[in-house]
């Protein structure tokens, strides 16, 4: 029996090395032109936002309850690509996962926002409620655990 141990990786010949460089500059390139198209795409629902906000306002003066919600539907969707744009920045595992907890989060309290009241989605609305203060405590869980943890190191 041999105790000493086998290499477990051959050596990688210089064109598959380079073929494999050219492909993660190439990856490299294209996440950062999905980026600025999200970023500009993320300028133009702000911009949408704010024209259909001024535009509304001096339209009816005091907004009632159909054009706020209007308004806040184009609001919480800004907010959902803002934090799009944002989790492709992020490098840490811990703090995307969280991102992506609080995407679903907005994305649940919009489809809340949208529903139509009525008599028979009260179940629906019922666990689509829950679901969204259980999301919020996983959040607030989250935020308060990283807390400590960074107060403790």
């Amino acid at each position: 029996m041999n105790d000493t141990p086998e290499p477990t990786s051959k050596m990688i010949p210089a064109w598959e090395y380079k073929i494999e460089e050219f492909m993660q500059v190439g990856i490299q390139l294209l996440r950062l032109f999905f980026i600025a198209i999200m970023i500009v795409y993320l300028f133009s629902c702000l911009i949408g936002l704010s024209s259909k906000l001024i535009d509304l306002t001096l339209q009816y003066g005091a907004l009632n309850f159909a054009n706020m919600k209007i308004i806040l539907t184009d609001a919480l969707f800004t907010l959902i690509v803002l934090a799009i744009v944002r989790t492709l920045f992020i490098r840490n595992g811990y703090l995307y996962a969280l991102t992506l907890l609080e995407i679903g989060f907005v994305v649940i309290i919009r489809k809340l926002i949208l529903l139509e009241v009525d008599p028979s989605d009260t179940w629906l609305l019922l666990i689509l409620g829950g679901i969204s203060a259980l999301f919020f405590g996983l959040i607030i869980f989250a935020h308060s655990s990283k807390f400590r943890s960074s107060k403790v190191i």
